[in-house]
């Protein structure tokens, strides 16, 4: 439907009555309610948009994105996904399977736009590569508004827990479903504190993040949510001075910074015991104490990004840090 179409929608559901009202997907708020929410503008990584109405036909490029809207109880408005790094959580499993996948990874410009999309959604900077034709601009020039994640556009600063809860708000607030989303925040919040009432006075141990990598380690710099998780989960980031979401460090780094655990990011071709049987196997590890003492810790790809994971993910990775702290 032509946006200007949508904003006369949605300007006639505020004169219906609310007895006539259905309830929102999954959210059970009003949609006369939501629109009253309109237009709404948000500044997006520097992108300034007006939305007169809710995206009707979105597009999710990257799991996060697309688990952000199933969360929000978004499913009936995603045309397309695209990219994920490992599996869908359980809860999302049934409505993700209903919908459409574009593509394993990026689809191209032309079929993308095949989806029709009013609303395109990145959880990766990648996914509007001016270089394959996505770029934000390119789809404002064919009537398509833009969303990117947030950790793509801190400016420099360590992005937080904050910064998910402002992910989660304004894409509900894009969405007019943003009653939604403030109560997933205020759960958030809660398992938040939860976990960091678990582990008043326990001993942060120094943590490493092997995500890939044999000639250097592909690892999570001081930057990204993943920091976040590993500081609030009763960890210390060895790599934190890395000025990044994710890096390259050398192994002579690692051997020198001693880490007490290694964190291994499961997703893609490679597998968690293939992971441990490398660290394991190289000599010049042999003296890391993570490796000595074999104490591991593990995340799915999709849990160390910006997106609706990240509470849990803390509570998950402080079970594994600290496990007699988290009975």
């Amino acid at each position: 439907m032509p946006r200007p179409l949508r904003a006369l929608v949605a300007t006639l559901a505020l004169l219906t009555p609310l007895t006539a009202c259905a309830g929102a997907p999954g959210g059970g708020d009003k949609p006369a309610a939501e629109a009253a929410g309109f237009p709404y503008t948000v500044n997006n990584c520097g992108v300034k948009t007006t939305f007169s109405a809710p995206p009707e036909r979105a597009v999710t490029l990257n799991q996060h994105a697309t688990e952000v809207l199933l969360e929000l109880g978004l499913a009936d408005r995603i045309a397309g996904t695209a990219y994920l790094d490992d599996k869908v959580l359980p809860k999302y499993a049934k409505d993700y399977e209903a919908r459409p996948v574009l593509a394993a990874e990026y689809p191209s410009y032309e079929k993308l736009l095949a989806a029709n999309p009013d609303f395109v959604y990145g959880g990766y900077a990648s996914a509007f590569a001016a270089s394959e034709g996505r770029s934000r601009a390119a789809l404002a020039k064919s009537g398509i508004e833009t969303r990117l994640n947030v950790e793509n556009c801190a400016g420099g600063r360590a992005v937080t827990m904050k910064d998910v809860y402002r992910e989660v708000r304004e894409a509900g607030s894009t969405f007019g479903v943003r009653a939604r989303a403030d109560r997933w925040v205020a759960g958030a919040e809660r398992e938040v504190a939860a976990t960091a009432e678990q582990l008043k006075g326990t001993k942060p141990l120094s943590v490493f993040v092997y995500d890939s990598g044999d000639k250097t380690a592909f690892t999570a710099g001081g930057k990204g949510i993943g920091n976040e998780i590993i500081t609030r989960a009763g960890g210390r980031n060895v790599f934190a001075d890395l000025d990044k979401s994710f890096g390259d460090a050398s192994w002579e780094n690692v051997v020198e910074r001693a880490p007490e655990v290694i964190v291994i990011y499961d997703y893609g071709g490679t597998t968690v015991a293939q992971k441990k049987r490398r660290l394991l196997a190289d000599p010049a590890l042999a003296d890391v104490p993570a490796i000595k003492n074999k104490r591991f810790a593990v995340l799915p790809l999709s849990d160390a990004v910006l997106g609706v994971r990240a509470p849990a993910a803390t509570a998950r990775l402080a079970a594994q840090l600290h496990p007699d702290a988290t009975k």
